[in-house]
């Protein structure tokens, strides 16, 4: 494995690895105004929602590291103090990429891109009617984290306003993620589209598992189960009673006659597959039968 001294690297290689290995990243679709009310929108991957009280986004427009300038977006962040960030969902991808284009000031890439500016209720910039979810911001801060290429500005964005579409709703009122349908950046010219990729792992603050490190020797060295599969099991509240593990026995007789007699690599590929079905309980009785 190579171990890299990142001030050994030029900044585009730099760039490239970062935004690599730390992927996928949600997008901040942007939208600002300038001084004289001329419209921009950019999108952003440095992007993340970091406080609910008070709800509190950040993106970064970065220095180019090409020629150290900065970007439209910024400029207007720190003359106005106010932005829209805009979610993007795979509808609206490419009309997303093609407003990244290097557009001169004072060019509108709503209309370049296609898109349709909707007026916001508290702040200046116009939405992105077609983005799903839309956050109308005031910004709080601005830090300059450098001055040279490739250098971040951290935003600092407090929704004063949201707005969400009926159609990515539930019936309990919460966002289908499905429904959504969000995208997200990775290195290079990739994305992802988040709902291609959902599965679901219960919360660990559900409940008080046990810990890998509580699981028997045995299991722990497993040659077949994997560190997932062990996250698993150490999620479980507590370790099965013997009476337990004799009752699932006699439960699972007719399907699996000869588990008490079994290898134990046998019962670690059995327990395996009931772990891929989520059946920790199943999985652990049998890894202790």
């Amino acid at each position: 494995m190579p171990s890299i001294d990142p001030k050994s690297l030029s900044t585009s290689k730099l760039h490239g690895f970062l935004l690599s290995a730390i992927a996928p990243r949600p997008i901040a679709f942007a939208s600002t105004m300038d001084a004289k009310g001329n419209p921009n929108l950019s999108p952003f991957s440095f992007f993340n929602v970091f406080s609910a009280n008070p709800p509190i986004l950040i993106f970064s427009p970065a220095r180019r590291v090409k020629n150290n300038t900065i970007k439209h977006t910024l400029q207007n962040a720190e003359i106005t103090k106010e932005v829209v960030i805009n979610v993007v969902n795979y509808n609206m991808v490419h009309q997303m990429s093609l407003s990244s284009t290097e557009y001169p000031e004072g060019v509108n890439e709503f209309e370049k891109a296609g898109l349709t500016m909707l007026k916001s209720d508290l702040v200046k910039p116009f939405r992105v009617a077609e983005a799903p979810v839309q956050f109308e911001c005031k910004v709080n801060e601005i830090v300059k984290l450098g001055t040279q290429g490739g250098a971040g500005n951290l935003i600092i964005c407090e929704v004063v306003k949201l707005h969400i579409d009926d159609a990515v709703l539930d019936e309990n009122g919460a966002i289908d993620q499905n429904k959504l349908d969000l995208v997200a950046r990775a290195g290079g010219s990739y994305y992802s589209r988040a709902k291609d990729g959902f599965f679901e792992i219960p919360k660990p603050v559900a409940t008080l598992g046990i810990g890998v490190d509580a699981l028997p020797e045995a299991v722990k060295n497993s040659a077949i189960l994997t560190g997932n599969d062990l996250g698993m099991l150490g999620n479980i509240e507590a370790l099965p009673t013997q009476e337990s593990i004799v009752a699932f026995i006699e439960d699972v007789a007719e399907r699996y006659p000869n588990i008490e007699s079994a290898t134990a690599v046998e019962k670690h590929k059995l327990a395996k597959n009931y772990l891929s079905f989520g059946d920790l309980g199943s999985a652990i009785k049998v890894l202790l039968s």
